[in-house]
Order: structure tokens, then C-alpha cells, then sequence
């Protein structure tokens, strides 16, 4: 039994020797850092141009509602005929693009920071980054 307490006593978190202290307090700095660089970042959708308005593809330009075109046909397959792969084809691919085209419509905005505002957010990030990682190895290492 003392041999196990005694073993405990001198690991960290994970059982490494980096110590619980430097494990909770990375942690608690990432969390916060990565907290407030996210609440700083604001999305929106996208006004003009992107995949969601129109897309170039060999010169011609293929609009969102022209997406809908072939999902239209897909879906008409797939109600006359359930097992027409063609039509599966259709509808799934006409989907897939219909999702696409959302995602790649919108737009991330970096909220306006002083300067000190986003250097306290990256120290707190990167550095409880690197004191959570520190704490999950080895004190004796070389490196």
C-alpha cells in the first residue's frame, strides 16, 4: 500500500511527472483562450459571389437554382422507380452540392481588437497549449 501512495504521489496528470498543477492550469488557459477567440470571430452569410450564388465550371456559369434542377428530376425517378440508380444519383449529388454551396457561402468576420485584447487571447491560447502539453510528459526528459 505504501508503495502504491508513494508511486502516486510523485506522477502528474496521466500519470507522467509533469505535475497536476501545470495540467489544470493549461487547461484552464486553453479552454478561456480558445473561448474568447471564438466569441470573437462572427458569422454571416455571404452577399455576392460564392458557390452558394453561382458556380464557374468550364467557363459556364451554374447558379444555385440550377442545382435544383437535376434534385427535381432525382426526386421524380426516385418516386416512379425506387430502385433507378440514376435517379438516386441525382438526388443525392444535387444534394451534396445544395449543402456545399451553403457552406462555402459564408463568411467569417474577426471582431475588431485592440491589439492588447488579441495578444492576452493568443498568450492564454498558445501558451495554456503549451502547459498542457508540458504536463503530459516526462520532467526528466532532454527535450
Amino acid at each position: 500500500m505504501t508503495k502504491y501512495t508513494e508511486q502516486s504521489r510523485r506522477t502528474g496528470a496521466g500519470g507522467s511527472e509533469g505535475g497536476l498543477g501545470r495540467f489544470i492550469l493549461g487547461l484552464i488557459m486553453l479552454i478561456s483562450g480558445l473561448y474568447l477567440l471564438l466569441n470573437n470571430i462572427h458569422v454571416g452569410s455571404g452577399g455576392m459571389g460564392g458557390f452558394g450564388r453561382s458556380l464557374s465550371y468550364g467557363g459556364r456559369t451554374i447558379t444555385s437554382g440550377f442545382v435544383m434542377i437535376p434534385f427535381i428530376f432525382g426526386i421524380g425517378m426516385i418516386f416512379y422507380n425506387s430502385k433507378n440508380y440514376f435517379g438516386w444519383f441525382l438526388a443525392i449529388a444535387s444534394l451534396i452540392m445544395m449543402v456545399v454551396g451553403v457552406i462555402t457561402n459564408i463568411n467569417f468576420r474577426f471582431e475588431h481588437l485592440s491589439a492588447f485584447d488579441l495578444i492576452i487571447i493568443l498568450v492564454l491560447f498558445i501558451g495554456g497549449l503549451g502547459l498542457f502539453l508540458s504536463s503530459l510528459k516526462s520532467t526528466r526528459s532532454s527535450f
